[in-house]
């Protein structure tokens, strides 16, 4: 009888797909290895698996234990499914920019879903690593999964992921192309295969472009399950034990606009249906594909699905609101009434840890001359653009006036202890009458113009209503 007698057997040995290539057969042969096919949907559940057969052979993870674990979705779906099928319990923390779909997914494999803001300091004690560190340590026989720091990790994919690939390919890899998030797919995947094939694999990983494994600034990015973001207020900025850097030759930058552009072509033209590190890893290896030649076979890892991102990556809406996609040309849009271009002026933004005395003097300045007397406030160093996610508050002239009269504040407080609500925002290519409607019926003046997810400019109702067709 072909039958499996555990879900748990149907983890890894997913397949090898050719991939079309934008320049046809000039460049190498590029092959996904669709870790999406894989039981609970991702590469982590190799992961999942491996580790808590560790934790269960060191004594660490005992009958009727708790599993704990801090996840952007996919690690969390691989140990709640261990999990219900082992008679475990699942404690699982994510972030509240985890998809939807995700924390749906987690829910449905019985585990308990523990939601804490993202954006916070590595140190902050709401920080999902840390939240799942305290349950952990609080609940008596837990056991701490640690994905980012557990040799279990790579090893999963010393032992599987790379095996299987020199063995799909017939030792004919010349290339492995991999997304970097904890760093143990990239990291025992691509130490396999420099081992067998004598250290001639090239390992290249790819990167959000925002990202500081690649040289980012580290700022917020908007792909999930990638990258290493870090907070400005973040003082130690530790990388996971589970990335091993000796192992990999180079990390390629992947703008966010380039990865979620192209997911969304290959699932149009090529009927594959993966998620943002994917679309970032396949962006990274058009590139080596055409820097390596025709005679190179490159190996790139899809980790999971775009069914995962229906309601993000696949939804124009969400994609137009944060400035990845341009709109339709021949309508007013929002670009129209403010500039979104390179060479637009910084966003008068305020940093939350300047002071209410510094806050008014720039408040008094833009009413003096003429420009709205309300800001844009949040954690965004001086010197980039704030991201959307770094929009989280605002400031006008009044309220901070008043709050100084009354006693609520004095000039030397930080901005941040007195927050206002942030500002609408609109990607540069919605459409200008949808915006100003918008604005309209929150009865608000102006908002912040976004482009790739960052914040170009403010326009006013009035700029919107110029562009506008008259009836």
């Amino acid at each position: 009888m072909d039958a499996h007698e555990s879900v748990l057997d149907l983890i890894g040995r997913t397949p090898l797909v050719r991939v079309r290539m934008p320049d046809g057969d000039a460049g190498a042969a590029v092959y996904a290895k669709l870790e999406y096919l894989s039981v609970g949907g991702s590469v982590k559940d190799r992961i999942a698996a491996h580790m808590v057969r560790r934790a269960e052979a060191d004594g660490l993870l005992r009958p009727g234990g708790t599993i704990v674990e801090a996840t952007s979705g996919n690690t969390g779906i691989g140990l709640a499914l261990v999990a219900a099928e082992q008679g475990y319990r699942s404690v699982v923390v994510v972030s509240d920019r985890v998809s939807g779909e995700k924390t749906a997914t987690l829910r449905a494999l019985g585990a308990e879903v523990v939601i804490r803001p993202a954006g916070l300091p590595r140190e902050h004690p709401d920080h999902p690593v840390n939240t799942a560190a305290r349950l952990a340590a609080t609940t008596p026989g837990a056991w701490l999964a640690d994905q980012y720091d557990n040799p279990a990790n790579p090893e999963a994919h010393y032992l599987s992921t790379g095996p299987e690939i020199w063995r799909q390919t017939d030792g004919r890899v010349t290339h492995l192309v991999s997304c970097i998030g904890t760093g143990g797919t990239i990291s025992g995947t691509g130490r396999y295969l420099k081992e067998a094939s004598g250290g001639s694999v090239q390992v290249i990983g790819a990167d959000p472009a925002s990202s500081v494994y690649g040289g980012g600034d580290g700022s917020p990015y908007f792909i999930e399950a990638a990258g290493h973001f870090r907070h400005p207020d973040t003082l130690a900025d530790t990388w996971p034990k589970s990335y091993h850097q000796d192992v990999v030759d180079r990390v390629l930058p992947v703008t966010d606009r380039d990865a979620l552009l192209t997911l969304r072509q290959v699932a149009r033209e090529q009927g594959l249906l993966v998620g943002g590190s994917s679309g970032t890893a396949l962006a990274a290896a058009r590139r080596v594909a055409a820097e390596a030649g025709p005679g190179a076979l490159v190996v790139v890892i899809l980790p999971d699905s775009g069914r995962q991102y229906l309601s993000k990556y696949f939804d124009d809406t969400w994609m137009l609101r944060l400035g990845f996609l341009d709109g339709d040309p021949d309508r007013s849009r929002v670009a129209d009434a403010a500039p979104t271009g390179d060479d637009a002026p910084p966003l008068p933004y305020l940093n939350s840890h300047c002071t209410v005395g510094d806050a008014l003097t720039a408040l008094r300045a833009r009413a003096d001359a003429g420009a709205p007397a309300e800001l844009p406030t949040g954690p965004c160093p001086d010197g980039r653009r704030p991201t959307a996610p770094e929009l989280t508050g605002s400031v006008t002239l009044p309220d901070l006036e008043s709050a100084l009269l009354d006693g609520r504040a004095a000039p030397s407080d930080p901005l941040g202890s007195h927050p206002g609500p942030p500002l609408p925002h609109f990607g540069h290519g919605e459409s200008a009458a949808t915006a100003l409607a918008e604005l309209t019926v929150q009865e608000r003046q102006f908002a912040v113009v976004l482009r790739d997810g960052r914040a170009m400019s403010l326009v006013r109702a009035a700029d919107l209503r110029a562009v506008c067709p008259q009836d």
